[in-house]
């Protein structure tokens, strides 16, 4: 056997045994009279020791020549360690090594394999095999693999059956981008990757399931950020004969108990909050409740003056920022900056002071007296010593740009704690948006979202006013699940998707099956899915989830170790019957 104990295992109650081990060579400290050698698995790290005094020659001149990663076996006697270490689980023995094996070789690794790394984030990527041998990364791993276990035990225990469904299915309009995969047998067609397995799940309702989940991999073709992949896992949820509080009270539960089973935290009431109080108090619609600053709208008492900046605008909003008096006027003017980014892209900010003497200061003293300032900081709800940011602008965009500089003072105030877990349903979202550029409307969700009861007749009259039966479940300023009741009869989809721009032709094209099966005893049903990526680096105190990932991809959608995507060769696409028109360059 190559191993009769792992190299986490060993205590000072096997002292005396004779034992096997198998691992890498983390590092070995060569004295010449004596080697002391690291060796690493999975579970742990044991310190190996050669002596002139007990080890053969031959064997000192080749313990001299273990080189970091080297794969090796090794066979000795468990002894006690002189200079014990508190800060490893095995720091009280050593192996006195008999025997050594060369399993493999190693190059010298392109980064240091510890905690601490002096390899960058592109490094690491290209050999993330190595990566993985790091505590941190295969930590976040066995993180996951926990995380995932208590979903699927809970699920289970709920009644719920997992189900795959197919990953080659028709494209369909769901928001985003499809990737596209080329058909070699019917010439000139195509099959997509699934954005979520969304009309499989409300079939398998049809089909008298009644409790479906599956964690599942789906793909999408748009910009990437920190947060996002082109292919991501969700665990997805459907329930038939439910309402949408039914839906709320189960996956309440289920986050209740990761938080309990992961994190050792209790959890009380969800808070919820209508979509539009989102945005009127936090800016957007995955607040963040950890902390304060709510928006203050200060259109009331700031656009009675000679200000023009503020009588032009559609909105004037601020925040308090607790404590920000005490910023110097350079601080304040570096938040101006911040906010004037591209990224951001206010066109300046307004602040008041709230001095210590109860007083107030601010930017635009000119236009504005002490009891316009007082006013201010009433309707923001500052208090002595804060400092009041206001925006100003177009609606939409004003509430962003607020939204952004409240989190990022959030930030810099300390106030986002990782091990602080603030769940919130959002509900009542709105049914359609409207695409400023071309005018039309598009589902928020997704067609299949089911409108608010009795609000159907409104889609033909004041379609931005119809709410959803839909709601997005936020734990500290991230949508980490979302879901609604679905339709489920023929003709109120037929309505949604003829208001959505849909001809009867390419709705019969596109999702004729799913209205097929809804005239044979659909029942009523809806569902959520939670993004397992976000909600494991979010257990894991982290907002960033490729850390939670075995083979993440860049900021590109590369995978920089194997290189993909990659292109095809001549022969493939011909098979494929694929023609590429690519521009070369002059």
């Amino acid at each position: 056997m190559y191993r009769t104990h792992t190299n986490g295992e060993l205590r000072a109650s096997h002292i005396g045994q004779e034992v096997t081990l198998s691992g890498w060579i983390q590092k070995s400290r060569d004295k010449g009279f004596i080697i002391w050698a690291d060796l690493r698995d999975r579970y742990g790290i044991t310190q190996l020791v050669f002596d002139e005094e007990r080890t053969p020659k031959k064997m000192m001149e080749q313990a001299a020549h273990l080189g970091r990663e080297f794969v090796v076996q090794v066979k000795g006697k468990v002894i006690e360690r002189e200079s014990k270490n508190s800060n490893m689980a095995t720091g009280d023995i050593e192996i006195l090594v008999s025997e050594v094996i060369i399993l493999n070789k190693s190059l010298t690794p392109p980064f240091t394999i510890e905690d601490e790394t002096d390899g960058g984030e592109d490094l690491r990527m290209k050999y993330r095999y190595l990566d993985i041998r790091r505590n941190p990364v295969r930590e976040n791993l066995i993180f996951r693999h926990k995380v995932s276990m208590a979903v699927r035990n809970y699920l289970s225990a709920e009644g719920f059956v997992d189900v795959e469904t197919p990953y080659l299915i028709k494209s369909t309009p769901e928001g985003a981008r499809d990737f596209v995969v080329p058909s070699r047998m019917n010439e000139g067609q195509f099959y997509a990757l699934p954005q979520s397995p969304q009309t499989f799940k409300q079939l398998l309702m049809v089909g008298g399931l009644d409790k479906y989940f599956q964690i599942v991999k789906c793909f999408r073709d748009e910009d990437l950020r920190a947060d996002r992949q082109p292919e991501f896992t969700q665990i997805d949820c459907e329930m038939a004969f439910i309402e949408q509080e039914d839906i709320l009270n189960m996956f309440e539960g289920l986050t209740r108990h990761l938080l309990k089973e992961i994190n050792g935290v209790e959890i009380g009431d969800f808070p919820r909050m209508q979509y539009d109080d989102a945005m009127a108090k936090y800016g957007n619609d995955k607040p963040d409740i950890r902390f304060g600053m709510e928006f203050g709208e200060l259109n009331a008492v700031a656009q009675h003056k000679d200000f023009g900046v503020f009588n032009n605008a559609e909105l004037v909003v601020g925040i308090a920022v607790p404590g920000g008096n005490s910023y110097t006027r350079k601080e304040i003017d570096k938040l101006i900056d911040w906010v004037k980014r591209p990224q951001v892209g206010a066109l300046g900010m307004v602040y008041s002071r709230c001095n210590d003497d109860g007083s107030f200061k601010s930017s635009v003293d000119k236009f504005y007296d002490q009891d316009d300032l007082a006013k201010w900081a009433e309707v923001t709800g500052a208090k002595t010593g804060d400092l009041i940011c206001i925006l100003s602008g177009d609606t939409n965009k004003v509430r962003a740009q607020l939204s952004a500089l409240r989190m990022e003072l959030a930030e810099r105030l300390g106030l986002r704690n990782p091990k602080e877990f603030a769940p919130l349903w959002v509900i009542d979202f709105p049914l359609l948006e409207l695409d400023e550029e071309t005018g039309h409307y598009h589902a928020m969700h997704h067609p299949f979202t089911s409108p608010k009861p009795g609000q159907i007749e409104l889609l033909d009259t004041n379609p931005g006013d119809v709410k959803a039966n839909a709601y997005d479940l936020v734990l500290n300023g991230n949508e980490i699940g979302g879901g609604s009741i679905r339709i489920h009869d023929k003709a109120t989809q037929a309505i949604m998707l003829k208001h959505l721009g849909f001809s009867d032709e390419e709705a019969r094209a596109q999702f004729g099956f799913l209205m097929d099966a809804f005239e044979y005893g659909a029942p009523p049903h809806g569902g959520l899915a939670f993004g397992l990526d976000r909600l494991v680096s979010i257990l894991g105190g982290q907002e960033t989830i490729r850390d939670f990932i075995a083979f993440p991809k860049n900021n590109r959608g590369r995978d920089v170790m194997i290189d993909a995507p990659a292109p095809l060769d001549q022969e493939q696409l011909n098979e494929l019957n694929l023609q590429l028109n690519l521009k070369k360059n002059d």
